[in-house]
């Protein structure tokens, strides 16, 4: 059976915003789902990330600074276990399904960096794999499909139902939904191992991002720079 049909775990977060130096962890969500799509597991973190939610963040995933102070772990208990069940997973091959994971696994190894928790590639002694990024896999299977990519749209158009947005179980549980269509639909990403999955996603990101930076530049911004790196963000100390 290809990776498309057997165990997936899929991992989001809900964070304080965009910069992955910068912004903190306030939910984050693992799940177990079998080959057939039903939930075998399910973790849960509320954080209290130290510093307030901006109001634009909170509109989004509905978690106000308050909410958080008086129900949250403190971070670095939690985004130790956060890690070592991501970790846990992927020691044993199980491919992680992350929507964007060029944000989420960068903006959690910069977590634990700030709380001095063991990394997830420290714990591994590689770069966090295998991965499966829905966002990564829909522009390498359909370049130049016009419209938006969010994970909501990405949902439309593979018919796959969305309850809650932007509640980390919910866009988890959805991410892999995405996965397992693109899979189902294009059988040349659903033959490869899911590590050789992993390896065509690093090229495949890398193009997509020079793709990118290239038509900024052309379209006025002669400086642009987009990371290509996937799905980690490399450290700079």
């Amino acid at each position: 059976m290809s990776w498309h049909q057997e165990l997936l775990v899929s991992f989001d977060l809900e964070t304080t915003g965009t910069d992955v130096e910068r912004d903190r962890i306030v939910t984050a969500a693992l799940i177990r789902l079998e080959g057939d799509g039903r939930m075998a597991g399910k973790r849960s973190w509320l954080i209290d990330p130290g510093i307030p939610i901006p109001d634009e963040a909170a509109d989004i995933h509905g978690i106000s600074t308050a909410y958080v102070r008086e129900h949250g772990r403190a971070p670095a208990a939690a985004i130790e276990e956060i890690t070592e069940a991501l970790a846990e997973a992927l020691r044993a091959e199980i491919p992680l399904v992350v929507m964007n994971a060029r944000y989420d696994l960068s903006l959690l190894d910069r977590e634990c960096r700030r709380h001095g928790v063991r990394t997830l590639s420290d714990r591994l002694g590689h770069a966090p794999a295998p991965v499966i990024d829905p966002l990564v896999l829909d522009k390498h299977v359909d370049r130049y499909r016009k419209g938006k990519r969010a994970l909501q749209a990405l949902c439309g158009h593979y018919g796959v139902r969305l309850d809650g947005a932007h509640e980390a179980g919910a866009d988890a549980a959805a991410a892999a939904g995405v996965a397992r269509r693109i899979g189902e639909k294009y059988p040349a990403v659903a033959v490869p191992s899911p590590r050789a999955l992993h390896t065509l996603q690093e090229e495949a990101a890398a193009g997509q991002a020079a793709s990118f930076q290239a038509y900024l530049r052309r379209s006025g911004d002669p400086r642009a720079i987009v990371e290509g790196a996937w799905p980690l963000i490399p450290y700079q100390a």
